[in-house]
């Protein structure tokens, strides 16, 4: 009985160890939803593990399906990268193929460990239609002598299309961020950013402000230049001038355009300015930097330019500091855009360490003047929009151990402000800046409105960048009209109209510093 028993373990086992080397045969698809940019060398589109369960096999073959892709033409070329067995590897496997509905791509590589990865990059043609999208499967790996295929039931992602508008490097510049768009009357694009030269971190450090102007609704752009730098003034170095924070308006009006933004001269320690630190290697920023005051020397700077020119030329910045209260220890217009009200007012949103304001003028912006402050809004950096019956909402960054955006409205230019039946418990958020946005079009002859809200969908990290959609003035935001854009790293987007059926955002992604994207409404109408 003991010798029975010891054969059907032995048995067992063989059977076990058969199903292991079975099981270990497998193709594995690893796929995020991330853009896939113009103007990039190449896009990572989709990753594929590879298990064969013998040691020393050689893969000769990758085969794909783009089928589901809307129109191959915005494709320029797909490549395969052998990445080892620990992604620890970049080879490329074969030649770059042009693209097409279904393809094989013939190389060598040797799977010492009977196990690898297989990277997909494909490149966009720089004029690719940004509306569409890629859509992309592995139908097979032929390894050995034996062609493997992934699990039947693999969905491939839709990646949307979208461009690389700054990316690390470009013009000598180490990090952009901040972003910040608008569409002018005339259908001009105007994309603002902090031009971070040095590092990525918040000045104190050299930082501009650059713009970039698109006139054929974000197929191209033009070369970026810079609208707000301070050099050497009061005779220190640039990189004791930096400039951030940048929000842009248009006057509906008139066309005029403003950019605001904020300018820090010297540097603090410990509170007290000292210009130009005896260590030079003092840590830079803006830890206990800006105090009450009112000169360059006491706190950060509110600067303004403006351009009669649809954003082609731009003035010599004026220091509008003369407006902020001395008690104030900062005062600053929030990133990204203004709006102009029904009535020809121009507001910025606008900010105080851990309140917010209004900043707005009713001469075109000849004179600015500043709102009261929100009532206990504990919020920071906000967006706001006009509703359709006057009043302001503003949509408010949470300070503290709040997970949802702060939410408030005025019906006066912030003499009084009433909290907002989604305040602290709706749009989840992890401490991030977001963009609110009116998008206003014409449908069967009728004027109608959507409101557009976009940061990082999530609670505790700065990832999974998402825009969403409110049909009635912000009071729902249901999950169906929600568009996920890039599961990875995000940050801070700015929203704006591109036409009558089209929004673009601009954002600071995983796949480009600044990632500019355009959607169709009818993807959130029709749902």
């Amino acid at each position: 009985m003991r010798n029975f028993h010891a054969r059907l373990a032995l048995i067992a086992l063989i059977l076990m160890t058969s199903l292991c080397v079975i099981n270990s045969q497998s193709v594995t698809i690893l796929q995020k939803q991330i853009p896939v940019l113009t103007l990039r060398d190449g896009n990572p589109v989709m990753l594929i593990k590879l298990e064969t369960g013998q040691e020393n096999t050689v893969v000769s073959s990758v085969s794909l399906d783009l089928s589901g892709t809307t129109d191959l033409k915005d494709l320029e070329s797909i490549k395969v990268f052998y990445r080892g067995d620990n992604l620890q590897d970049s080879i490329q496997f074969g030649k770059a193929h042009a693209p097409s509905k279904r393809l094989t791509i013939k190389g060598r590589a040797k799977l010492i460990s009977g196990s690898g990865y297989f990277s997909i990059i494909v490149r966009l043609k720089d004029d690719a239609d940004l509306l569409n999208s890629l859509v992309i499967r592995c139908t097979g790996i032929k390894a050995g002598k034996k062609t493997l295929s992934p699990e039947s039931d693999f969905k491939p992602l839709r990646l949307r299309f979208g461009t690389a508008l700054c990316q690390h490097g470009e013009d000598g510049v180490h990090t952009y961020r901040i972003p910040g768009i608008v569409r002018t009357n005339t259908g001009t694009l105007l994309a603002i950013f902090d031009r971070r030269l040095e590092a990525h971190r918040d000045p104190q450090g050299v930082a501009n402000i650059g713009l970039k102007r698109s006139t054929d609704g974000g197929r191209t752009w033009e070369p970026q230049q810079v609208i707000i730098d301070r050099g050497n003034w009061g005779g220190l170095p640039p990189r004791y001038n930096g400039v951030t924070d940048a929000c842009i308006l248009v006057n509906e009006g008139n066309n005029e355009i403003f950019v605001g933004a904020l300018w820090m001269h010297g540097q603090w320690i410990d509170g007290k300015w000292v210009g130009i630190p005896d260590d030079p290697t003092a840590e830079l920023g803006r830890k206990k930097a800006s105090m009450p005051g009112m000169t360059e020397k006491e706190t950060c700077q509110f600067l303004m330019v403006h351009s009669s020119d649809d954003g082609q030329t731009w003035s010599e910045p004026e220091n509008l500091t003369r407006i902020k209260k001395p008690e104030w220890p900062l005062y600053a217009l929030s990133p990204t855009n203004g709006i102009t009200l029904y009535d020809g007012t121009l507001v910025f949103p606008s900010k105080v360490p851990g309140n917010v304001a209004l900043t707005y003028s009713k001469d075109g912006g000849e004179t600015w003047h500043v709102s009261n402050l929100g009532p206990n809004t504990n919020g920071a950096e906000n967006a706001i929009v006009q509703l359709d019956n006057g009043t302001i909402m503003l949509n408010a960054r949470a300070m503290g151990k709040s997970s949802y955006r702060t939410v408030f409205t005025t019906p006066d230019l912030g003499e009084t402000w009433i909290e907002h039946p989604t305040n602290n418990r709706v749009l989840v958020e992890p401490g991030c800046h977001a963009s609110l946005y009116k998008h206003v079009y014409e449908a069967d002859g009728k004027r109608k409105s959507i409101l557009f809200f976009s940061n990082p969908g999530s609670a505790d990290k700065r990832e999974r960048m998402t825009i969403k959609a409110s049909f009635d003035e912000g009071m729902t935001w249901p999950e169906k009209y929600w568009i996920l854009l890039d599961e990875e790293r995000s940050a801070y987007s700015s929203i704006t109209s591109i036409d009558n059926n089209t929004i673009g955002i601009l954002y600071e992604g995983s796949q480009a510093h600044m990632t500019f994207q355009k959607i169709s409404i009818a993807e959130f109408i029709d749902k």
